[in-house]
């Protein structure tokens, strides 16, 4: 495992060859704005989730009818990966590692590039197999909510219905139940996440902004690939909120078992390539 750093005059980044997973987003006034990853709440702090965001029922999925397993979230946030490009604002991590229940050649990038204050993130997908296969990919960013998240609240882009899908075990619930109505605005509550994450699918928003604290800490996150938006925290008092987008959605209790039948996955050819993108503006 190595740490890869890019910079420039607005933000500071340090990325893990573990997972290619960030481990510091530092503000210019020397803030830490990124997720610490302390153990006493969730010693993570942004996965990539590759090939699948979230669970599948019964943790296993079916291509030409050949059953394959695979845990929450995939692999790629336990594999080590290669740096192939670090340059002072941009670094390029390469994943090609194949296991029992991804046994497929493909290539898989994620891109980290500092645009002023904003940090762009994409995930790049080829096929190498002669096969061609199905994926999703998702991030699991954490954000530094120093207060609590009491004192923090979420803007939508658009007026919405927030209405939340209900998690059982790593499922969902077909109902969805509400939280607010016609608001762009939703306070954010420890109590929401007791059982686990909100998930909201179908927004008319493409971005939100998560925005309070003390200092009237600000910070946007842009989505317009991503048809599912997770917010999760652990319950007891943790000081971050994580803002999650992601391709699929977890799987319905009643979801079939093949994969190109489940919302959000994508299908990649030999020779073809599929990105996805979201970023991270730092505004306050």
């Amino acid at each position: 495992m190595a740490l890869i750093n890019i910079a420039n005059e607005y933000l500071k980044v340090s990325i893990s060859t573990l997972g290619a997973e960030l481990q510091s987003i530092t503000d210019a006034e020397g803030n830490e704005r990124l997720w610490n990853g302390d153990p006493a709440f969730w010693a993570g702090r942004a996965y990539v989730l590759f090939p699948v965001a979230g669970g599948f029922k019964d943790d296993c999925y079916e291509l030409d009818g050949v059953r394959y397993d695979m845990g929450k979230h995939g692999f790629a946030r336990r594999a080590e990966w290669q740096v192939e490009t670090a340059e002072a604002g941009k670094a390029v991590f390469l994943l090609t590692e194949k296991n029992a229940g991804f046994p497929f050649d493909y290539e898989l990038r994620a891109i980290y590039a500092l645009k002023e204050n904003a940090l762009e993130v994409s995930y790049s997908v080829t096929g190498c197999d002669e096969r061609a296969f199905w994926f999703s990919v998702g991030c699991h960013e954490g954000y530094m909510t120093p207060e609590g998240i009491e004192e923090y609240e979420v803007v939508f882009d658009e007026e919405e219905c927030l209405a939340a899908y209900p998690l059982e075990g790593n499922l969902c619930l077909h109902e969805p139940v509400v939280i607010a109505e016609n608001t762009r605005t939703l306070p954010l509550k420890y109590d929401y996440f007791k059982t686990d994450a909100l998930v909201f699918r179908g927004l008319k928003s493409k971005g939100v902004t998560l925005q309070g604290g003390r200092d009237g800490r600000k910070l946007r996150v842009d989505f317009p690939d991503h048809p599912v938006l997770m917010l999760w925290t652990k319950p007891n008092k943790a000081p971050y909120i994580c803002i999650e987008c992601w391709c699929n959605g977890p799987d319905f209790v009643d979801a079939p078992a093949n994969i190109a039948e489940k919302p959000g996955f994508m299908r990649v050819e030999k020779g073809q390539t599929v990105s996805r993108t979201h970023t991270i503006t730092f505004i306050k």
